[in-house]
């Protein structure tokens, strides 16, 4: 990507041709969400250009933060896809600095939401990541300066070697946050899994990635409520499911003897 953007300066009053020997080049910041903006504008004519050619209607997500970047609708179903266009560096020819899979609480969780979501989550037949993996430029452009239109071609990218990949989310995902404390999923880093879905939650299934995060909490989110936290990665988790489980199955008749009484008591309690 050339580091460059365009602005208009002036244009020739009545005739509307823009005057080219006004234009200024501006380069553009390394910052990662300059980066990902510009790769979103550049891939919407390709992704537009793809739902015609399969019998889908794409919408753009109405407002900023909202969820997803795209959604596709096939005419003949109506079936939904959620598509969110994600970009990330390399650190090594091996790995990338990862990256945000989206929220793990709000709409993740409450499934039938509609808020900071185009469609609530549970009508979507499936969520996907569009990728973009590139490597920063040792030499860029001073940011301070601007360019002449004729220099264009002098003027250096700050990214370079654009590898793409689309996946199923679950199958990117990490069991960890996307950095510290944030309530967002976090991906895998290793190049390799990106590329070919192979993270921790493609062998184990959307089902456990769905269980996974939507029962994850956070230091904070456990100090808010008084608690500590069920578990903290794969391992933990898998020892607090089977907890519970065997629990279960130790009073698994008595459970099931009491249901019909407890289902009365729920219902009296429910209509005063």
């Amino acid at each position: 990507m050339s580091s460059f953007v365009l602005t208009r300066v002036s244009w020739f009053l009545g005739s509307a041709v823009l005057n080219l020997n006004c234009l200024k080049v501006y380069t553009i910041s390394i910052d990662t969400k300059i980066i990902s903006k510009i790769l979103e504008l550049l891939l919407f004519p390709i992704f537009d250009n793809f739902a015609r050619c399969n019998q889908l209607k794409i919408e753009l997500v109405s407002q900023q933060n909202f969820y997803p970047d795209l959604t596709f609708i096939h005419e003949p179903t109506g079936a939904k896809f959620a598509v969110d266009i994600k970009s990330t560096y390399r650190k090594n020819n091996q790995e990338v600095n990862g990256m945000t899979l989206g929220t793990f609480t709000g709409y993740f969780r409450q499934r039938n939401s509609c808020k900071n979501i185009k469609y609530p989550y549970q009508e979507y037949s499936g969520h996907y990541v569009l990728g973009v993996i590139y490597t920063k430029c040792d030499l860029v452009a001073d940011e301070r300066k601007s360019f002449r239109l004729e220099d264009i071609e002098k003027i250096p990218s700050v990214i370079k070697d654009f590898q793409f990949f689309a996946q199923p989310k679950y199958k990117i995902a990490s069991s960890s946050p996307g950095s510290g404390n944030t309530k967002n999923i976090g991906s895998v880093t290793k190049i390799s899994e990106l590329i070919e879905g192979k993270g921790i939650f493609s062998l184990l299934g959307e089902e456990v990635y769905d269980d996974y995060w939507m029962y994850y909490l956070t230091t904070d989110m456990a100090k808010q409520v008084d608690s500590c936290r069920p578990y903290t990665n794969l391992k933990s988790y898998l020892e607090y499911k089977q907890r519970g489980s065997d629990a279960l199955k130790l009073r698994e008749d008595e459970i099931i003897n009491l249901s019909s009484d407890y289902q009365e008591i729920t219902v009296n309690e429910e209509s005063v």
